[in-house]
């Protein structure tokens, strides 16, 4: 008797999207390891990243540090200051190229974010690779056509939350 394949996945996180989107809604952090190990369980991992920005102080070294601990690829992109003094790094056209490009690789593509640009990626890549997706993002503050596109929104709640 042959066993079946495990599902395959890959992993994409919007660090900003989260940890914003965590403060603000619960004013606690979202859990790695926990997040890590449930999106794992029962799966075979193809690859994991994690998108922050980089602003080079020791506290946001040492949490990606713990991210690589468990087992993301952290991509860091400098924070950018505009002529007004205001500051910007966004992830989203990265992400959305390295999402579109391990799709026909993988069974599912998880997502965490709430971001609403990412609803023409997951409808792109299941329509031209049929991979799936699952998102993740707090209910509240997720966009309602990202949780309309995704295969599955699961929404973090206490359980991918730290004390």
């Amino acid at each position: 008797m042959t066993q079946k394949a495990l599902e395959t996945v890959s992993v994409f996180v919007d660090v900003q999207n989260i940890y914003y989107t965590c403060r603000q809604a619960y004013q606690r952090n979202f859990d790695y390891n926990r997040f890590f190990a449930d999106i794992t369980l029962e799966r075979t991992l193809v690859t994991a990243f994690a998108y922050a920005t980089d602003r080079g102080d020791a506290r946001q070294e040492q949490f990606q540090n713990i991210l690589r601990g468990i087992g993301f690829t952290v991509r860091l992109k400098p924070m950018l200051t505009r002529l007004d003094g205001t500051t910007k790094a966004d992830w989203d056209v990265g992400i959305a190229l390295d999402v579109f490009e391990a799709a026909e690789n993988c069974d599912t593509i998880v997502l965490a974010s709430g971001d609403g640009d990412f609803d023409v990626l997951l409808r792109r890549i299941r329509q031209r690779f049929s991979t799936k997706s699952e998102v993740f993002g707090v209910p509240a503050l997720t966009s309602q056509s990202l949780i309309r596109e995704a295969d599955k929104f699961v929404p973090i709640d206490k359980h991918l939350l730290l004390s």
